[in-house]
């Protein structure tokens, strides 16, 4: 439903707002943060807003070092003619959870989202829910419950209502009231191939609760499925009163190795008949079920469609698309769409740092790169290096295949030294095409091996005219990184071939790959007076 890396969704039918659906996914360290996506027949689904789009609103993600940190797990809701989001913040390292609640009238506005009412979380994957006395309550993983008030953000004691059906990692609850019960449905097992959803009911909110003779309720463990890891799941119901679910997996199949674009949002129907349990339906590649709303993208909002394709040349007047973001806050005047004297280019400024760190970060360092998310198997993404002069020693500019900052593919144009001999006070630069690979090992990522870098001297007859520097899936195992000249480009040079499992698990073992173009300055001369590039995207 939503392809690429979008996990740990949660969706809701709005019929005062246009008869539309909402869903929300994680985030984490990315900028801008939140994304709400929204859809008028569950197919055509659009980018309305971001509910984190200010870093006045979580300052912390400036500071967070650990990658796998950052905001996790939103849950959006719908009362009384407003929008809820709340999510869980954790720096991972130490485990301190931070709670907040984002509230709005117009989802299809950035600014219009509130900054957050914040207090102090049990745990993570936070859920809200109102009873019918008006009474609101959060559940948490654990599975704790405890009252809110969304005024003050006081809060009730916190009690454990249900220890889940396996009582192995039980989180993301949701809570949900039909025909006199309450239903509270949890994922356990972990985000990885044990990940499963369990049920179970009572009468009072503060239970007991029965758990559900056929727990669990989804899952693929145990099977050859391509779809793995199927959990995190919340139910929702149409126009038409059918009800339908959203849940993560991951395209992997059992082996669970080779899964770059990490965990997506996939959707299956629901049949849940009067006083009796739900049936969700087995979440397979091809289904069947209740029948769609008509289609159609007649849907509010101007962003795009998230399997629609890009080509972006940044005209005058325009802005940077509302689908790239930032790894943490972007730096201050690090881009400029169409700047004076260079029409239809993005131009960046050079950061201090490179894309690499070690693991953990220990110090932030600002990022000059922008990104979008993989949403396809197979795909091309290229930019054009319209003009790149660069004067220092390690300056560059690339494309990159990105997961986290320890594991990344990088195709480069960098300004390195032509021969290590003669004087030291005269070493002669010239622009090169660098392909490396950043992966750490002591990660436990997927891929164990290693890969050498590549450097060739970029050649003359290219510096006078745009650089093409492209990454392609050439399969669903296998990225390939070239690059050629605008005058002939179908003469591609392949600088070099990498698997996709190392673009899996390790250090981003919940997120997914995004492809990013970003360009960074090395050099002890950090008062030097650098050039900036200028660059037309494409991604196909």
């Amino acid at each position: 439903m939503l392809p690429g890396w979008h996990s740990d969704p949660s969706c809701i039918f709005v019929a005062e707002e246009h008869m539309s659906f909402f869903c929300v996914t994680s985030s984490f360290l990315t900028f801008p943060g939140m994304p709400i996506y929204s859809s008028k027949d569950l197919v055509n689904w659009r980018l309305s807003s971001h509910v984190f789009s200010r870093p006045s609103q979580v300052p912390q993600i400036g500071n967070t070092t650990v990658q796998n940190g950052g905001l996790w797990a939103t849950t959006i809701r719908y009362h009384d003619g407003k929008f809820y989001a709340i999510v869980s913040y954790t720096p991972e390292t130490p485990f301190t959870v931070t709670g907040f609640i984002f509230t709005t009238s117009d989802p299809y506005n950035n600014s219009a989202w509130s900054d957050p009412l914040v207090f102090p979380l049990v745990d993570i994957d936070a859920n809200l829910f109102w009873d019918d006395d008006g009474k609101t309550y959060i559940q948490c993983s654990g599975i704790h419950q405890q009252t809110i008030n969304l005024e003050t953000g006081a809060l009730g004691p916190a009690t454990i209502i249900w220890k889940g059906f396996t009582e192995f990692i039980p989180e993301g609850p949701r809570m949900y009231k039909k025909d006199g019960y309450y239903y509270l449905m949890i994922a356990e097992g972990g985000t990885e191939l044990n990940h499963h959803e369990a049920i179970a009911r009572s009468k009072n909110i503060w239970g007991p609760y029965e758990g559900y003779s056929a727990n669990p309720i989804l899952t693929n463990t145990n099977t050859t499925e391509y779809f793995q890891t199927v959990g995190h799941a919340d139910l929702f119901q149409d126009a038409s009163g059918y009800w339908w679910g959203s849940a993560l997996a991951t395209r992997s199949g059992p082996l669970w190795e080779n899964y770059p674009m990490g965990r997506e949002t996939v959707l299956f129907p629901v049949t849940w008949d009067e006083g009796e349990w739900p049936v969700l339906q087995p979440v397979r590649g091809s289904m069947t079920g209740w029948p769609l709303p008509p289609q159609t993208r007649a849907v509010p909002g101007s962003g795009p469609f998230v399997q629609d394709p890009d080509i972006i040349d940044f005209p005058p007047g325009s802005a940077i698309p509302p689908h790239f973001l930032y790894w943490r806050f972007p730096p201050t005047d690090a881009f400029a769409v169409s700047p004076q004297d260079h029409p239809n280019s993005l131009r960046l400024r050079p950061s201090k740092s490179n894309l690499t760190t070690n693991a953990p970060v220990t110090t932030i360092e600002e990022l000059s790169l922008i990104m979008r998310v993989q949403t396809d198997t197979l795909f091309s993404f290229s930019v054009d290096i319209v003009l790149f002069k660069p004067n220092v020693q390690e300056e560059e500019v690339g494309v990159t295949a990105f997961l986290t900052q320890t594991q990344h593919l990088d195709l480069g144009i960098v300004l390195l030294p032509v021969s290590s001999c003669g004087p030291k006070d005269k070493v002669e630069l010239a622009p090169h095409l660098r392909f490396r690979v950043t992966n750490v090992p002591a990660l436990n990522g997927n891929f164990n091996g290693t890969l050498p870098t590549v450097i060739k001297r970029l050649p003359e007859s290219w510096l006078d005219a745009p650089i093409r520097l492209q990454i392609e899936a050439v399969n669903e195992t296998h990225y390939a990184l070239s690059a050629a000249s605008s005058k002939k480009p179908r003469n591609h040079v392949l600088m070099g071939t990498a698997p996709a499992t190392i673009l899996s698990g390790g250090d981003g073992e919940f997120t997914g790959k995004i492809l990013q173009f970003y360009k960074s300055l090395r050099s002890q001369k950090l008062n030097h007076a650098t050039k900036t590039l200028y660059a037309s995207h494409h991604i196909l």
